[in-house]
């Protein structure tokens, strides 16, 4: 297998990192084996890739979609990130949790995060770029999101770790209008 699959203490949440073969000329690694996954317990069909660039402090998410939910494999193709996936699942015993992964080009790992989680991310370094395969096609019509900061969540951004201020946080118009879980 070329992958090593850690499993979050959130059921269907993992953090995947790649085997990398790498010499003097520079590096090699397979990004996404469905074979491997599979036997890993996520046998997600993806029909969907997207990627999105973001300068330092940028905060996006947390977004979801209603009934036309995504599962999603991203990962950093530069610069870093905090990755966050919060659970929305009805009936889940771990419903409101949420976990953050620091997911960068440096470390190469990756995240699943299934159906029925908010997704958001908070950029540590200019150009950063976040590539993510998604289980399902976009549709705006059946967007939605929760606020970054809910109070109920409490979601630990990490910011003073990272060296940024909450002054300095660059939050889109829609994201700063989602309304608390």
């Amino acid at each position: 297998m070329n992958f090593k699959f850690s499993y979050t203490p959130i059921e269907g949440l993992v953090v995947i990192e790649p085997t990398v073969y790498g010499d003097d000329r520079g590096y090699f690694m397979e990004c996404f084996r469905e074979s491997d996954y599979a036997e890993a317990g996520i046998p997600t069909r993806f029909v969907q890739e997207n990627e999105s660039m973001s300068a330092r402090a940028v905060l996006r998410g947390l977004h979801f979609q209603r009934t036309e939910p995504q599962a999603k494999l991203v990962r950093v193709v530069s610069g870093a990130l905090l990755d966050v996936a919060v659970d929305l699942r009805e009936g889940s015993a771990t419903y409101g949790k949420w976990h953050a992964e620091h997911l960068s080009a440096k470390n190469r790992r990756q995240m699943f995060i299934p159906e029925g989680f908010a997704h958001g991310f908070l950029a540590l370094e200019n150009d950063t770029r976040l590539n993510y395969k998604c289980s399902r096609y976009y549709a705006p019509q059946d967007e939605d999101g929760i606020a970054w900061n809910d109070p109920t969540l409490a979601i630990d951004w990490q910011l003073e770790r990272w060296g940024i201020e909450l002054s300095e946080l660059i939050i889109s118009e829609k994201d700063c209008k989602w309304p608390n879980l």
